[in-house]
């Protein structure tokens, strides 16, 4: 007991304290590390993408950045060329995803029983874990032969298509979970309240479910899409083109994406450096789809919060 007057001591263990400051030094260590390797990688996209301009600026050979394709081994540096196959490979790959992703993760949350969804939904997610190279080679051992082709008689082995729709297969899960986890937060009163007005399920949902998820399931598409332009293995594989490419829109024929890019002259050999400013190109490149899905998070975050519904 203590007396009148007498302070308690509530500083607690010495010895919890020393533990305490120590895993908080570690937190704080781990997050300073972060920061700075995100920074480091930042700096060194930043320095040798303006090694690469101004290589070609002091050759006088901007115009190399817009000409009819992308072979850097040859001085051509056609950036709309990658940008655009990886503009078409990741819509044809949300074109694939979304309706998938939203229609389970729209049974996932109104439709299925608890039990079923149990087990349904691990089972989705299972995709997500399928190595993206496995995905590239069934693209091109199935998808292409036996449904690209079949369908388009015209496509090649190597299509945008084939490889969009491998893409779109492997963020299927990505729209699920988080459509349905954007579905099951929308309270049980405003269903029932639907209901309660002779409104059927379909109706509910359609009407009353979705609109008021809408901001989770937007985000959910950005961050596919995000996802589908930063896949690398699938397109490397599918879509063809890896010694270069011609600026095209054709959806059914080869294309080169900023990965594949990548991919195709950082082999891992000898030859990465190449000829030129080929080997600082990749860092420009990369530098490009930094830009490009920081701009799809940044989307992504301002329409959550202008359009997210509170409920208290």
């Amino acid at each position: 007991m203590t007396t009148a007057g007498t302070p308690i001591d509530l500083t607690g263990d010495p010895r919890r304290r020393r533990r305490e400051t120590v895993v908080a030094a570690l937190f704080r260590l781990a997050g300073v590390l972060s920061i700075l390797i995100s920074v480091a990688i930042i700096a060194s996209l930043v320095g040798e993408a303006w090694n690469f301009i101004s290589g070609l600026a002091a050759d006088g050979d901007l115009g190399a950045l817009w000409t009819v394709g992308w072979f850097p081994r040859r001085g051509l540096y056609d950036i709309p060329t990658i940008l655009i196959a990886t503009v078409v490979i990741a819509l044809v790959g949300c074109a694939v995803a979304v309706p998938l992703g939203l229609g389970a993760a729209t049974f996932l949350s109104e439709y299925a029983g608890d039990r079923l969804r149990r087990r349904l939904k691990p089972t989705i997610e299972i995709l997500a874990g399928i190595p993206s190279v496995v995905l590239g080679f069934w693209a091109l051992a199935f998808i292409s032969p036996e449904l690209v082709q079949r369908i388009f008689p015209s496509a090649g082995t190597f299509s945008m298509m084939a490889a969009g729709i491998g893409v779109g297969i492997l963020v299927t899960p990505l729209v699920a979970t988080v459509s349905e986890d954007a579905m099951r937060a929308v309270p049980l009163e405003l269903r029932a309240a639907s209901y309660g007005l002779g409104a059927d399920r379909a109706t509910t949902v359609r009407k009353v479910v979705i609109p008021a998820a809408l901001s989770g399931i937007v985000a959910s598409v950005i961050l596919a899409l995000s996802r589908a332009i930063g896949e690398t293995m699938i397109v490397f594989m599918a879509a063809g083109a890896v010694g270069g490419s011609l600026r095209t829109f054709d959806v059914l024929g080869p294309g080169q994406t900023m990965t594949a890019a990548i991919a195709s002259l950082a082999t891992g050999s000898d030859q990465v450096a190449g000829v030129g400013l080929s080997f600082q190109s990749l860092f420009f490149v990369g530098l490009l789809l930094f830009l490009l899905t920081l701009l799809m998070n940044w989307l992504g975050t301002r329409f959550v919060r202008r359009f997210r519904e509170r409920y208290r």
